[in-house]
């Protein structure tokens, strides 16, 4: 295939940049009902949204901005336009619970406010590298809606990166990631090359054709879609379980290596299978270089079933018909709340967690079916009905295999680890498309 030409300049920066090491960032979710002010609020923003172009341009923050379906509705889209996007776009994620495993402590009827409602209309999504410069950043939205009746704030989460720098679980995180063909980044060793049509709207994805999108073409063009997810971290009960099921102290950490697929500093089992290495995890040429199929088909190294397995089989399934860049995301992941501190086993009632944000061209052929079959289900990597050891929610079955020779190790009892606090599906239109939006012309 040819290299596509990205018009970076129209993509909004959150799809194909990565958010700085050191981060600080915030969630705002907003509810319309005044259709005129809410193209105003658009306008007062849009000189703050940042492109893929600008990204790496020195600035005191990056500012994104995102709509639900009912969000797009409430500002006066034509039924031709609203119907364009995809059935479970739609529908929203709450209505999609089924699909996605969300049941029990995770089903919608528990979530937090606004999410499982139809309130949350416009998102604005803020990273910055300060402390002051988040506050400058609020600072700018709440200025683009003073004054302005009918846009009510209804929902604010702080993220980041907590002191540690690594997730609550004490993984570093956001080291696999995939290169998005003409993005103008060099993609490191071990990452897939994929084309752009399977993130954003109008390129040519790995069929070489240009799927639908949301029309008008003006919309949809450089658009993306987007699953927010908040999720609960039991950190108290990930590390209650490993004390309870080490064999030793180098036995708990290779446990919880066992179950997520790398080690806590990011090195992967598939590399270093028997101890950690926090050079090898330091090292971006080396620590995502790593295949399945013919180095560790049977998961002795790195499990199938584990978590990083799980969510990117990477050449496992090549002799299935399963085409597995078809179905990969662009991810973005940050924490929220406090750090449980160092060696407590005992819940202390706070709220901590992860925000997640996965974006693509197909919610039902990436983030559904990732959720679905990969996560939910454990088939297709021979392991029956077993779930993601980490983000399962284990109702169905509690058990999780590691292989080994001669015995094969098989935990039991495992319980519910993260808990989904809420989430919805959204837009992510190009800065031509949102000044067509905030014009109003439709």
């Amino acid at each position: 295939m040819n290299q596509p030409s990205l018009t970076l300049e129209d993509i909004q920066g959150t799809v194909l940049r990565r958010r700085p090491n050191i981060y600080f960032g915030a969630y705002l979710l907003y509810k319309i009902t005044n259709v005129d002010n809410a193209r105003e609020m658009l306008k007062r923003v849009l000189p703050d949204v940042t492109s893929a172009q600008e990204w790496g341009a020195p600035r005191p923050f990056t500012l994104n901005v995102v709509f639900s379906w009912q969000g797009l509705k409430v500002l006066g889209l034509s039924d031709t336009s609203l119907e364009s996007f995809p059935d479970e776009f739609r529908a929203g994620m709450a209505a999609r619970s089924e699909v996605l495993g969300d049941q029990d402590g995770s089903a919608p009827e528990n979530w937090v406010r606004p999410f499982g409602e139809s309130d949350a209309h416009i998102g604005i999504v803020i990273s910055s590298t300060t402390e002051s410069e988040l506050k400058l950043a609020l600072k700018k939205a709440t200025l683009a809606h003073e004054g302005l009746i009918g846009i009510d704030p209804i929902y604010r989460l702080d993220v980041g990166v907590p002191s540690t720098g690594r997730e609550h679980f004490g993984f570093r995180d956001g080291i696999g990631s995939v290169s998005v063909i003409g993005s103008g980044l060099a993609p490191l060793p071990g990452q897939d090359e994929i084309m752009p049509g399977e993130f954003v709207f109008g390129y040519p994805d790995e069929t070489a054709k240009v799927g639908p999108m949301p029309q008008p073409e003006t919309l949809g063009r450089n658009g993306s879609l987007m699953a927010f997810r908040q999720m609960h971290c039991d950190v108290a009960a990930f590390r209650r379980y490993l004390h309870e099921n080490a064999r030793s102290e180098h036995d708990e950490e290779l446990l919880a290596a066992k179950m997520i697929g790398r080690w806590r500093s990011g090195a992967p089992l598939a590399l270093s299978p028997d101890h950690d290495d926090p050079e090898l995890a330091a090292d971006p040429q080396r620590n995502n270089d790593f295949l399945y199929y013919e180095d560790d088909p049977h998961g002795l190294k790195c499990p199938r079933s584990s978590h990083i397995r799980r969510c990117n089989p990477r050449d496992s399934l090549k002799e299935s018909v399963v085409n597995v860049n078809r179905h990969r995301l662009i991810r973005r992941g940050a924490a929220y709340g406090p750090v449980l501190p160092e060696g407590q086993m005992t819940d202390d009632g706070v709220e901590r967690g992860i925000v997640f944000i996965f974006m693509g061209a197909s919610l039902a052929r990436q983030f559904e079916f990732i959720q679905h079959v990969w996560i939910n289900d454990g088939e297709f990597v021979g392991e029956g009905n077993e779930m993601d050891p980490l983000i399962g929610d284990h109702k169905r079955n509690s058990n999780y295999t590691i292989p080994a020779r001669p015995v094969r190790r098989r935990m039991t009892g495992l319980p519910r680890f993260v808990t989904v606090r809420g989430g919805e599906y959204f837009f992510l239109p190009g800065l031509t498309a949102l000044e067509w939006l905030a014009e109003g012309k439709y």
